[in-house]
C-alpha cells in the first residue's frame, strides 16, 4: 500500500467547508424523500446486524444484502447531488447490479480487515482509499469489483488527508445524534453522503484536470 499521503497537485480543490455547503444546497426540498429513504436504509441495515448477532447463518445473508444496499443508498444520493428524479425504489437499484455489489463489498472489507491485522491507521488508510468504489459503480455498470476498488484507489491518491479531514467534521453532529438517541442520524446519513457525492466530483474534475496541465 501506498503510504503518501500528499501529491502536489496543480489544480485546486474545493474547500471542504464548501463541499458541505453546496450538500446541504442539494438536499434542500428534498427531505421529504431524502428521510424515509435513509430511515428504510438504516432499519434494513440494523435489522441485518441485529439478525446476525441473534443467529450466526444469517451473517452470510447479511454480507451479501449489504452490498446491493450499499450501491442503492449511493445511487441514491448521486441522484440527489446532481438533481436527478428520486424515488425510494432506487435504494434497491443496487440488486440490479447484484454480483459487483456483492463482490465489491466482500473485497472492500477484506482488504480493510487485512490492513486493520496489521495497525489501525493501515486499515484507516485503506478504507479511505476504497471509499469511492461504490460511487464508481454507480457511474459505470460495466465495471467490475476488483477494477472499481483499483480505481476507488487511483482517484483518492493524493486526497485521502483531505477526505479524512472532512469526515472528522461531522463528529460533532454524530454526537449530537446519540444524545438525540439516534434520531438524528435519520438527517445527518444523507447529509454525510451527499458531501461525499461532491468531494467524489470535485476530486474527478482535479486530477483531470491535473492530467491536462
Amino acid at each position: 500500500m501506498n503510504y503518501n499521503l500528499f501529491k502536489p497537485l496543480k489544480i485546486m480543490r474545493k474547500d471542504n467547508v464548501v463541499l458541505m455547503q453546496m450538500a446541504r444546497e442539494s438536499l434542500k426540498g428534498k427531505w421529504s424523500i431524502a428521510i424515509p429513504t435513509f430511515l428504510i436504509y438504516i432499519i434494513i441495515t440494523a435489522s441485518l446486524q441485529g439478525i446476525g448477532e441473534i443467529f450466526p447463518l444469517a451473517n452470510l445473508i447479511s454480507l451479501i444484502i449489504s452490498g446491493p444496499i450499499a450501491l442503492g443508498i449511493t445511487i441514491f444520493s448521486l441522484n440527489i447531488a446532481r438533481d436527478k428524479e428520486l424515488k425510494v425504489e432506487q435504494l434497491f437499484e443496487g440488486f440490479e447490479n447484484f454480483w459487483t455489489s456483492v463482490g465489491a463489498y466482500i473485497l472492500m472489507l477484506i482488504f480493510i480487515l487485512l490492513w486493520s491485522i496489521l495497525l489501525i491507521i493501515p486499515g484507516i488508510i485503506a478504507a479511505i482509499s476504497y471509499s469511492m468504489t461504490f460511487l464508481i459503480i454507480a457511474e459505470d455498470e460495466s465495471i467490475d469489483a476488483i477494477e472499481a476498488l483499483k480505481k476507488s484507489k487511483e482517484i483518492m491518491y493524493g486526497h485521502k488527508w483531505k477526505y479524512f479531514c472532512l469526515m472528522l467534521r461531522f463528529i460533532g453532529w454524530a454526537l449530537i445524534c446519540i444524545l438525540t438517541l439516534g434520531i438524528g442520524f435519520i438527517w445527518l446519513l444523507p447529509y454525510i453522503q451527499v458531501t461525499t457525492v461532491k468531494f467524489y466530483e470535485d476530486i474527478q474534475v482535479a486530477n483531470l484536470a491535473n492530467q491536462t496541465v
